[in-house]
């Protein structure tokens, strides 16, 4: 079982704390179980599933929610010039539909404005239809759709 470890405040229920370089092997383990069951729908693995966490820990911010004890979601930013990448997003599959994904993407926005940056700026696979429809009802913008190993990505922003 996951521990939460120290936490730096709560929401709806979900602690949070930044992502450690310890923790590569559960955010690993997590983001696989999560976008599991997304490999049949592309046919392959989704990239986030293929990441080397170890090396993305030393490069990139990593927040950590809990539920308990237990890891409920993961959001993986990289701060860029002129605006917030979001890298990964990971809900635990029994908790999507009940507030964690929006609550991580305003964790996002609230990190893009303390960098003083415009927006948040993100892909997904265009097959991810459940995805695809999360971001346009957080009102980001659909910028652009190309194709990708035998299938297309969606780019998305959204100003902060």
């Amino acid at each position: 079982m996951v521990k939460a470890g120290q936490c730096n405040g709560m929401i709806d229920g979900f602690t949070f704390r930044p992502g450690l370089p310890q923790d590569a092997a559960m955010i690993r383990a997590f983001v696989r179980e999560t976008f599991a069951k997304w490999v049949p729908v592309m046919g392959r693995e989704p990239l986030p599933m293929t990441a080397d966490y170890d090396l993305a820990l030393q490069n990139h911010r990593f927040d950590l929610a809990f539920l308990g004890d237990d890891l409920a979601g993961v959001l993986e930013t990289v701060a860029e010039a002129d605006h917030l990448w979001v890298e990964t997003v990971a809900v635990r599959s029994d908790l999507q539909g009940k507030g964690l994904g929006q609550i991580l993407m305003e964790r996002a926005a609230d990190q893009a404005r303390d960098k003083a940056l415009p927006e948040l700026r993100l892909l997904t696979n265009a097959a991810l239809t459940t995805n695809l429809q999360f971001y346009a009802a957080n009102g980001f913008a659909l910028d652009k759709t190309e194709p990708f190993r035998g299938g297309f990505v969606v780019w998305f922003s959204k100003k902060v």
